[in-house]
């Protein structure tokens, strides 16, 4: 991975740290490529059995596009009229969000400043978000004449409801991390300086526990969120199945009974 973007994996937690602190995270291309194959090395490693994506610096998670380079490229455009530019929704904010909200595995942000726009995007796409006290999050895209992108036109009305995601949408503002916590968008916030350890707590908890479980539990409430409540209950009739045939079942149940803590494998 470049080093705009850092990969590590170690006992089945894979970190992915955005690593542009000087550009408060900011994506420039380099940056988008490196997350978008980051994410997906995390997802098709079945060595892989949680996600952290977090950031380095304290005033920023991702601040989302780098609108220095964005300048310059749409500058380019204009002069070739190729319309390249925001190709970049396609090439690499898709595929981002895709792999972070669709791998069979838990993902959790951990937010350790502002998150605006994709930034934002990428946090929401997450399956659990810590939250840094002195993390904001700002959807930001009217702001520059732009309508949302990176998923948040999907996920910001579940998570908030449609009428407050409009008003956040339509007219952009910090969310301080309190406010986020009200709202659903935070499920924990933490001093500042304890985001790192909680976040990397919350996350290698979830890779010591059922994968196979987990990823049912993001598949279902993925589908009902679309399907009426009779083609969820076909759906849970077969994602109960699937985790119910797993290895880590069967450890559950016999660590219960011995009055155990299960020691799950993955599968």
């Amino acid at each position: 991975m470049a080093d705009t973007v850092l990969y590590e994996v170690s006992d089945g937690l894979a970190t992915i740290t955005l690593n542009r602190p000087e550009a408060m995270n900011a994506l420039n291309v380099a940056a988008k490529v490196a997350l978008r194959d980051a994410v997906r090395a995390a997802a098709d490693d079945g060595a892989v059995r949680a996600v952290l994506l977090t950031a380095a610096g304290e005033r920023a998670f991702c601040v989302g596009q780098d609108l220095k380079e964005h300048i310059g490229l749409l500058t380019a455009d204009r002069e070739t009229g190729s319309g390249e530019t925001m190709s970049t929704v396609r090439e690499h904010y898709n595929p981002i969000v895709r792999a972070l909200a669709g791998m069979a595995k838990p993902v959790v942000a951990g937010v350790n400043g502002v998150a605006a726009g994709a930034g934002f995007g990428f946090a929401l796409a997450a399956d659990y978000r810590v939250v840094a006290d002195t993390a904001a999050f700002n959807t930001s895209f009217a702001g520059v004449a732009l309508t949302a992108d990176s998923g948040i036109s999907w996920t910001l009305p579940r998570v908030v409801g449609p009428g407050r995601a409009a008003d956040l949408l339509l007219f952009p503002r910090n969310i301080t991390a309190r406010e986020a916590y009200e709202l659903g968008v935070a499920h924990r916030v933490v001093p500042a300086g304890e985001l790192r350890a909680e976040a990397e707590k919350v996350a290698r908890a979830l890779a010591e526990g059922p994968t196979v479980a987990y990823a049912a539990i993001k598949e279902a409430t993925a589908f009902g969120l679309s399907h009426s409540l009779e083609e969820t209950l076909e759906k849970e009739d077969e994602l109960q199945t699937r985790a119910g045939s797993s290895e880590d079942h069967a450890i559950a149940v016999r660590a219960f009974v011995d009055k155990e803590r299960p020691r799950y494998l993955g599968r």
